[in-house]
């Protein structure tokens, strides 16, 4: 029987209690990856993550949901490298290896900033559906669009959903009779990052970020970097005025209050940031 070490901490978590609920394995070494699927489901967040040796980075990282392993996502970034940081004592800059490629990572005290794994022009594509059905999908009307939905992918592709209102964000309500109807990703997911800019504060943007679940249904993230991150992908594909630096709020639709920050540099560079709070550590034994 081996004993792994884990901690669990908050990310973009502006108290205690706040932020998108993460878990690190300090060394997964003489993990297979059906122990990393396993042991991510056991703890049923959002995601796990595992740390590995690198000769790349800092430290290679994996990213497991309850049910399949992620190329790369944002908060376990965030999380990871503040873990990384303190059995390393690497500093407040690091490197990341992960499946979609290598990622900087910097701190000031337990604010986190990650720098998305793209080059050049992001990935973009059309939804795949007509707007109305997709505005359907979400409980939403066409009306309510901003512009028609469209993939980016900055890392991880995901369905962007521009509505005209913070209003009609917090309306949505997808449709889980339909889960059938909704586009799926490369990987075959189904997911939608539905966000709008707030006309009362310049510079925040109320998003939300809903996926299906494994057994069916659909879930609701609190916070999701990846998504942060590719709504950079969707500004640089829409031409916005660069450089820019929004502050995106979610989570509260889940009592799950999460503030992260987005900055898209002249030459494209998409970063992502927000805080990390430690909140408790465990073994478990295999």
């Amino acid at each position: 029987m081996t004993t792994y070490a884990f901690r669990l901490l908050n990310v973009f978590a502006e108290s205690t209690f706040g932020g998108n609920p993460l878990c690190v394995f300090e060394d997964a070494r003489g993990m297979d990856e059906a122990t990393m699927q396993a042991l991510a489901l056991q703890f049923n967040l959002s995601e796990t993550t595992f740390i590995l040796p690198s000769d790349a980075a800092s430290a290679q990282v994996r990213i497991f949901t309850p049910g399949y392993e992620m190329r790369f996502a944002g908060h376990p970034t965030l999380g990871t490298a503040h873990v990384v940081r303190e059995l390393a004592g690497t500093g407040d800059a690091l490197t990341l290896e992960f499946k979609a490629g290598v990622v900087p990572v910097t701190a000031h005290g337990d604010a986190w900033t990650l720098t998305a794994p793209h080059s050049g022009k992001p990935k973009t594509a059309p939804a795949g559906i007509p707007d109305a059905d997709m505005a359907a999908l979400l409980g939403l009307e066409e009306r309510d669009l901003l512009v028609s939905p469209i993939w980016v992918d900055t890392g991880a592709d995901q369905l962007l959903v521009a509505v005209r209102t913070t209003d009609a964000v917090r309306r949505t309500r997808p449709d889980s009779a339909r889960l059938d109807a909704w586009p799926q990703s490369s990987l075959g997911r189904k997911s939608a990052y539905v966000f709008a800019f707030d006309p009362t504060q310049p510079g925040r943007v109320l998003s939300r970020y809903f996926f299906t679940k494994q057994g069916g249904g659909v879930a609701e993230d609190p916070g999701t970097g990846s998504a942060c991150a590719n709504l950079g992908g969707w500004l640089l594909a829409n031409g916005h005025a660069l450089p820019a630096e929004y502050e995106i709020d979610q989570g509260e639709a889940v009592g799950r209050p999460c503030r992260l920050r987005l900055a898209v540099s002249p030459d494209g560079a998409i970063r992502v940031g927000g805080r990390v709070i430690e909140i408790g550590r465990g073994t478990i034994t295999i």
